[in-house]
């Protein structure tokens, strides 16, 4: 029986660091790596994990139980995982990068440290999910939506854009994770449609409106449900988790109009690094990502919408269509990250 067991990270980095990156290696080195299963070296894949482990760890326990490769696994934020790759360079123990957006992958991308993905895989999703280079490909998607609180709001209220949102009407009452990757992904492609000084405006906008800041969607969909705040802008799939541990949860989802930029379709991404000596089992992993089992799990268990395997989406979730919502070149989303960030931090948001 495979065991969740606590394993030392191994950070082989001679050069000299940045102050950021050599802070952000002392705090990544200081957690763990969890692993799967204890196999031996040879049948082993490292995944750097922007997917927190409540939503992949399941399923990476049944990749290492039905394949017999052991998997250790360091979990983070995808941007600062993205960025210690880049860092470690040829070193990186890391053979799979799991991102929870397109903007870091699209980063190391750019860095050049993701390999070529073969045509089997990529054959496997529709084009639009994946790196036009090959390098990544979407394994489960999330659409942007407005949560709101059901008893102090009606669906009838709601604004049909996001930039609505500025409007005197919406002071005090919203919530935000400018933090989070989705919301800086969802940043970057109002940049890449409106440019940088209409998204620092309506960004400035929604601090003169009094937004509260959160760490992470899921407080900001638990102080919906408390009444704490009236709305906030999240991944469509944490009120329906929600909803699902507990039906009185007066929390529900709002869509924005298809061709709106708050309606934007952000995809997960899975890639190989390049230099990986273990790219047969890594793979392998990429491939149990998107093959039936896999993405049924992202289906009903975690209310994503499936990418691959002709899964369809949980009955609770509306149909999709990738012509029918706002989106974006998804490679369009990486190499400015930084930008973002200090975009966000201009405007006086903080996580």
């Amino acid at each position: 029986m495979s065991t969740v067991l606590d394993m030392p990270a191994k950070h082989p980095v001679a050069r000299r660091r940045t102050p950021l990156v050599a802070l952000l290696l002392a705090v990544l080195a200081a957690g763990s790596l969890a692993a799967c299963s204890d196999d031996g070296d040879d049948e082993r894949v490292t995944i750097y994990s922007g997917r927190t482990e409540d939503l992949i760890l399941p399923i990476l326990q049944q990749f290492s139980d039905e394949t017999g490769i052991a998997v250790d696994v360091r979990y983070g934020d995808s941007a600062d995982l993205a960025l210690l790759i880049s860092e470690e360079g040829d070193n990186s123990p890391a053979d799979v990068f799991l991102s929870q957006s397109p903007g870091a992958v699209g980063y190391l991308d750019q860095q050049g440290r993701l390999a070529d993905l073969p045509d089997d895989i990529l054959s496997l999703v529709d084009e639009r999910v994946r790196a036009d280079d090959g390098h990544w490909i979407g394994f489960s998607g999330r659409k942007r939506v407005m949560v709101y609180n059901t008893e102090a709001l009606s669906e009838n209220e709601m604004p049909s854009s996001v930039l609505d949102l500025t409007d005197p009407e919406w002071k005090g009452r919203l919530g935000v994770a400018p933090s989070n990757g989705s919301f800086q992904d969802f940043v970057t492609a109002m940049r890449l449609e409106r440019g940088d000084d209409a998204t620092l405006e309506w960004l400035e906008g929604l601090v003169e409106n009094d937004v509260t800041t959160y760490a992470n969607n899921n407080a900001i969909v638990a102080a919906v449900g408390r009444g704490e705040i009236d709305a906030g802008l999240v991944n469509h799939y944490y009120n329906y988790r929600f909803l699902a541990e507990d039906p009185n949860h007066d929390g529900a989802n709002h869509e924005f109009a298809t061709n709106d930029i708050g309606s934007l379709l952000i995809v997960t991404a899975a890639s190989m690094v390049n230099g990986t000596d273990r790219s047969e089992q890594a793979l392998e992993l990429i491939r149990f990502l998107l093959a039936e089992d896999a993405q049924t799990y992202f289906s009903e268990e975690t209310f994503e919408y499936p990418l691959a395997a002709g899964v369809q989406p949980a009955e609770v979730l509306p149909p999709i269509e990738f012509a029918n919502v706002e989106s974006i070149d998804f490679d369009e989303l990486g190499g400015d990250l930084e930008s973002t960030r200090a975009l966000i931090r201009e405007a006086g948001l903080e996580g």
